[in-house]
């Protein structure tokens, strides 16, 4: 089995940096990143104007032919509505092209990564990449940490100030994207600051509107894929919770050997089920309907089938250990983001637990209150507000069954679902009249469609050649009940 079936698609590709290039013509602008700077008659090092923006600082330059890229810190406020009450290092990273260009404004969610990366809209409009780290995902995390300052609007609000800053050195078009809830997150800032971006591409990005109504997932997982697939995997499932006690035999010899604790979930047994209930979504998430085929049948030994699940969704996850970095994502589930509840009735009285809360994921010592109205506002800002938005889904992607939606007030505004795609759908994989169609789109937003793409959507792709280091996707290991 592979242990890539629970890995994420990071939408972070690898990109970077060059060194620096020597002066140029006066009012001349560079890929190396050399610009005219206003009211001088010579030139200004990119990084130079870059560093002298107030609260920003340096962490590091990578090299990287073509680019400029840079690892940055700007200093934020803790509190937007009360700025003098505190502020944090966020960081960020700046992948430069040429101030000529448009920007891409990505967000993860999560961390920021500091390799190089190029994602897919950044790629299509040939541009600058502004690459955002999550307010309170570490290092970017107030101390002390303030949980009640963790919310959508003042992560939108760090947006808005970062964008405000580099807007005077990027003055072309601007776009929001991010996947997962990158994709959620880039949604949110054009809700609450529509007049920033000139666009935005989301992809795989949930919308839980009423967070105790999730009939909607209930409904996928009986269709999804081929039923001899739910079967097998329903089957490996429900065996995983049959064979609780050798099964946990193993957990305990393991975590025992790596010093695992679970003071946070509350125990191993509630740990144990926390990963055998991730089983089927994970699979759907991030593998394909083909990798079926590695999953054992339920007469399989129990190391096969121990296997099959620690592969993929991971017995490490629910440990202290594994949960620390993630405390603020379940913060936001609990909080606002909300978070799904599936019906499993193929595993009858099985299940002690069921799905847990989020409230389960993070220290009791960090008070946590649901907030009802923050998803259901957002949600119908994007049904009757959207303008020159891009929302792409995966069919198979369990994430995908609780979309945004577009109401008569959207204008400009799309939602694609690309065929037999998980949690890694992206614009590359539509149908190709959506493709282009999508591929034209971001191209006039940013402002950069040629004239062919303008009288023919038909003809439109990226504007950037493929790069195998710039943009493989690359994988990395995180929670499958996490978008």
């Amino acid at each position: 089995m592979r242990k890539a079936l629970r890995w994420v698609l990071s939408l972070v590709l690898v990109i970077g940096t060059m060194t620096t290039v020597g002066a140029a013509t006066a009012g001349a602008a560079t890929a190396a990143g050399t610009s005219k700077a206003a009211g001088t008659a010579g030139t200004v090092d990119i990084k130079d104007r870059i560093l002298a923006i107030p609260g920003m600082s340096l962490l590091q330059e990578k090299p990287y032919e073509g680019y400029r890229y840079f690892v940055l810190n700007y200093t934020q406020p803790v509190d937007h509505r009360h700025p003098s009450k505190g502020t944090f290092q966020q960081r960020l990273t700046l992948l430069h092209k040429d101030t000529s260009r448009p920007t891409v404004f990505f967000t993860s969610g999560y961390n920021v990564s500091t390799n190089p990366s190029r994602s897919e809209p950044t790629r299509i409009v040939d541009g600058n990449q502004v690459s955002l780290e999550y307010r309170f995902f570490t290092p970017s995390r107030p101390q002390p940490a303030d949980w009640s300052k963790l919310t959508i609007w003042q992560a939108a609000s760090d947006q808005h100030r970062i964008f405000t800053a580099l807007k005077k050195i990027y003055a072309k078009k601007w776009l929001a994207t991010g996947g997962s809830k990158g994709g959620m997150t880039a949604t949110y800032y054009e809700r609450f600051y529509p007049r920033d971006m000139d666009g935005v591409v989301a992809y795989v990005a949930p919308n839980d509107v009423v967070n105790k109504e999730d009939s909607a997932y209930d409904r996928f997982f009986e269709r999804v894929g081929t039923k001899e697939c739910r079967d097998r995997l329903n089957a490996v499932q429900r065996e995983a919770l049959v064979r609780r006690a050798p099964l946990e035999k193993r957990y305990q010899e393991w975590a025992e050997a790596e010093g695992a604790t679970f003071a946070t979930v509350g125990s191993l047994d509630k740990a144990y089920e926390a990963v055998v209930l991730d089983f089927v979504w994970a699979f759907w998430q991030y593998s394909a309907e083909s990798d079926c085929a590695y999953i054992p049948e339920a007469t399989a030994s129990d190391q096969e089938i121990y296997d099959s699940i620690d592969s993929v969704s991971g017995f490490s996850f629910y440990t202290d250990q594994g949960l620390e970095p993630y405390t603020p994502y379940y913060y936001q589930a609990g909080t606002e983001l909300g978070s799904p509840t599936v019906k499993l009735p193929h595993l009858g009285t099985l299940s002690r637990y069921g799905y847990q809360a989020p409230r389960n994921f993070v220290p009791r010592s960090i008070p946590m209150r649901f907030n009802p109205l923050a998803m259901p506002a957002v949600d119908g800002w994007v049904r009757h507000h959207a303008h020159q938005m891009l929302f792409v889904y995966g069919q198979n992607d369990p994430w995908g069954a609780e979309p945004f939606r577009l109401g008569k007030g959207a204008r400009d505004s799309y939602v694609y679902v690309a065929p037999g795609a998980n949690h890694g759908a992206n614009v590359a994989g539509l149908v190709p009249d959506q493709q282009a169609k999508a591929t034209a789109r971001i191209l006039e937003w940013a402002g950069v469609a040629p004239a062919a793409v303008q009288a023919d959507a038909a003809k439109a792709k990226p504007l950037a050649p493929f790069d195998s280091k710039l943009d493989r996707q690359k994988v990395q290991r995180e929670h499958a009940l996490r978008p």
